[in-house]
């Protein structure tokens, strides 16, 4: 069994109050009751609760805007990069679907030094998909005439959604479902010389039977 550092303690503890108790109906000494810590060490890693929300929030954000920078560095073509910053973008609801929860609970109450903090790092993960979206543009892969900062948009809100339906005891892993929004978003931004391109194939969802089966079966239930 992992052996959690104080610091992982208290923040797994401040997610469990802060989704069942909401941000101001939890007190730092309740977040140390729960973490089984003490008062002094949770101001040894932690200037404020404030700061606690904050780390929440950076920790997954951080996460998405590294593995995106370290895809567009590893990848060389437009599309590839953004089907790996999609991949890993999808892979966060897996890995920090109860940070995620709270950030969208309780970010109204992330204010000051660590809200711009946060917002500059989106603003970032953001620009890059732009970015990547734009080169696609002037290598003939991606349509032109969709502006990059709308397809930007849709992407991000289109996947944030992810943390309100994804079941990771569900008969979609999350790669599949990275596969499928793959899918769906090369169906719309990539042009027909782009539709052409051999490395296209390798990110097109391929359904399996169970896949299949799960689909048709939410289909009727809709």
């Amino acid at each position: 069994m992992k052996n959690h550092s104080i610091k992982e303690r208290l923040v797994e503890a401040a997610i469990y109050l802060f989704e069942r108790n909401g941000y101001h109906g939890t007190s730092v000494d309740q977040i140390v009751v729960e973490s089984k810590t003490s008062k002094g060490g949770f101001y040894h890693n932690f200037k404020s609760k404030d700061e606690l929300l904050y780390n929440i929030h950076d920790i997954f954000i951080s996460y998405v805007l590294n593995k995106a920078t370290e895809a567009y560095d590893e990848f060389d073509t437009p599309v590839s990069r953004l089907c790996a910053i999609i991949q890993s973008f999808t892979k966060v609801f897996d890995l920090y679907k109860p940070h995620i929860t709270v950030f969208y609970q309780e970010s109204t109450y992330l204010t000051g030094k660590f809200n711009q903090i946060i917002n500059e790092k989106r603003d970032q993960f953001r620009k890059l998909i732009i970015l990547v979206i734009h080169e696609g543009q002037e290598s003939g892969d991606f349509r032109e005439e969709i502006p990059a900062e709308i397809s930007a948009m849709a992407i991000i809100g289109m996947i944030n959604w992810t943390y309100k339906w994804f079941n990771k005891e569900g008969p979609l892993t999350i790669d599949t479902i990275a596969l499928i929004f793959n899918d769906l978003l090369l169906h719309s931004l990539l042009s027909e010389k782009g539709m052409k391109e051999e490395e296209v194939q390798k990110f097109l969802f391929k359904p399996n039977f169970s896949s299949v089966s799960f689909i048709k079966k939410q289909d009727k239930t809709n």
